[in-house]
């Protein structure tokens, strides 16, 4: 089998596994749709916040922008053929979201020693490029 092959089989396995992620699976009918994509060193996405993900008067509930923040970091490793889970993660909410306000989503690798990797996420306004909320985090990569 060529690495190539090796890569393509990976990368099924890991979309076939996650078709239902409520963050980034295109299976669950009542996720997020963000789709990653890698930039770089960076994971990327997009995301507007509807009225159904609001808290409170018109601004996005913390635990969508804390998911949001999640997948992110975990997308980064995931779409380099790494399954992980979530160990620890600190967040920092800077400033409310308003629904339907467009933002970016940023994940890196900050460090990465044996199975586990340092990670930091950011959730980025678009217009103005300030940072709403960002994470911390450290994910456990699964043995194989």
């Amino acid at each position: 089998m060529t690495d190539n092959q090796d890569h393509t089989d990976r990368k099924e396995a890991l979309a076939s596994d996650s078709n239902h992620c409520f963050v980034c699976g295109p299976a669950n009918p009542i996720g997020l749709g963000v789709k990653f994509f890698l930039d770089g060193d960076v994971c990327r996405g997009e995301f507007t916040p509807a009225p159904e993900h609001a808290g409170y008067r018109n601004v996005t509930h913390g635990g969508i922008v804390f998911s949001l923040l999640d997948d992110v970091m975990a997308n980064f490793l995931w779409l380099q053929g790494q399954q992980c889970f979530t160990a620890r993660a600190d967040i920092r909410y800077r400033s409310e979201l308003i629904v339907g306000t467009p933002v970016r989503l940023e994940g890196r690798c900050i460090k990465r020693k044996r199975r586990l990797a340092q990670m930091q996420g950011q959730v980025i306004r678009i217009a103005d490029d300030y940072v709403v909320a960002e994470a911390g985090a450290a994910f456990m990569l699964n043995r194989r």
